[in-house]
């Protein structure tokens, strides 16, 4: 009699992934992926934070100032008790948050601003680009994309109280990285914020984050609207951010995002099934006891905010916040990317309407450099 194949495979299997297991514990740790799986582990990796206390982030220079925005506040104190935790941004002008000039990775950033966070546009360049590789305002960023504060708890961006945006988007760079807020607005801003970030090797085939914000007010092609078009590269596709405004009644929902991979042409290659099904809801969002809109935040998914809260169908103009972050099925591509999605209604007879609504919206991707130039800044609101 003949030993069953499964019999025998079980313990190579085995032997095999415990051989892999004690081939990572034996490769140094570059400090870059922590998460509770790995927390124990150390690494020859540098922690640094870069915040007002620390514009340069250098090793045992936090804390020194003796200008700033705090000086008044500590001036029976003196050197070393908050005399600088924010900037002054001038109208009009840009501000260089940090500057780092090793390999590395950013892990964290929080910030507050105050002002027009729709005006308020916050920039990422990484190693020797002069085009930012993320160019969005600050607000739709972390997911807040009608100006007003919304609670977000996902494992990528959190905004707590009272306006505190929080980003855990892993940011590794190759060479340097240079991260700028230009305040567009015709008031001056105060920013407090802290970059946290490590010093270290970073993989070869670590792509760089991106994301880049668009806008239709209303929308250029009646039903369609372009999340991300023109990149071309290799890389993942990592989240959407949708801050929609309907301009009839009725549900709005309908719509299926497409994805288009490398080379396709009049269909993608993913096709999602309606509006609230891409973004792991159903049948309109609609709590069904209380006959409204049933807001959600979770890790991966959320619709996180609806203006106003507390009508259904009825309201024209009504706001949406919804995200979707792709981090356990990221979208791979080779060659090039191009998303959209369908603004769809109902009409009168159980007929689809395409909706002429305005959408703005933020998409999320990594790729290796270089890539494409982003399209021309939206018009200011």
């Amino acid at each position: 009699m003949k030993t069953p194949f499964c019999v025998l495979a079980g313990p190579v299997v085995l032997a095999w992934c415990q051989a892999a297991v004690c081939l990572a514990a034996d490769t140094p740790f570059n400090g870059m992926d922590g998460n509770l799986a790995n927390l124990y582990r150390t690494s020859s990796a540098k922690t640094r934070s870069i915040s007002p206390e620390n514009f340069t982030g250098e090793k045992g220079k936090a804390g020194m100032a003796r200008e700033g925005t705090g000086k008044g506040a500590a001036r029976d104190l003196g050197q070393g008790w908050k005399v600088s935790p924010s900037v002054v941004i001038k109208a009009g002008s840009t501000f260089t948050m940090g500057e780092i000039k090793r390999p590395g990775c950013i892990q964290q950033i929080w910030m507050t601003p105050t002002g027009n966070w729709r005006r308020t546009i916050f920039r990422c360049y990484w190693d020797d680009e002069t085009e930012p590789s993320v160019e969005c305002p600050v607000g739709d960023f972390f997911a807040c994309g009608w100006g007003k504060y919304c609670q977000i708890n996902s494992l990528p961006i959190c905004v707590n109280p009272g306006s505190a945006f929080n980003c855990y988007w892993p940011m590794p760079f190759h060479k340097k990285a240079r991260i700028t807020i230009e305040n567009l607005d015709d008031k001056d801003m105060v920013l407090y914020y802290q970059i946290n970030y490590t010093l270290t090797d970073v993989p070869k085939d670590a792509g760089c984050f991106h994301a880049q914000f668009r806008r239709e007010a209303p929308l250029q092609s009646k039903g369609i609207y372009t999340i991300l078009d023109g990149v071309k590269g290799h890389g993942q596709y990592v989240g959407t951010y949708l801050a929609w405004e309907v301009h009839s009644k009725g549900w709005w929902g309908e719509g299926e995002i497409k994805f288009f991979l490398d080379g396709d042409k009049d269909f993608p290659t993913i096709c999602g099934t309606g509006t609230e099904d891409y973004f792991c809801g159903s049948y309109d969002f609609e709590n069904p006891d209380t006959k409204k809109y049933q807001l959600f935040s979770t890790p991966y998914t959320g619709l996180a905010q609806v203006l106003p809260p507390d009508t259904i169908y009825q309201a024209n103009n009504q706001k949406f916040g919804l995200y979707r972050w792709h981090i356990a099925d990221p979208v791979r591509f080779e060659k090039d990317l191009k998303v959209t999605i369908q603004a769809l209604g109902w009409q009168d007879g159980g007929r689809y309407l395409p909706l002429e609504d305005t959408v703005a919206s933020v998409s999320y991707w990594y790729q290796k450099e270089p890539h494409q130039p982003f399209p021309k800044w939206p018009a200011r609101e």
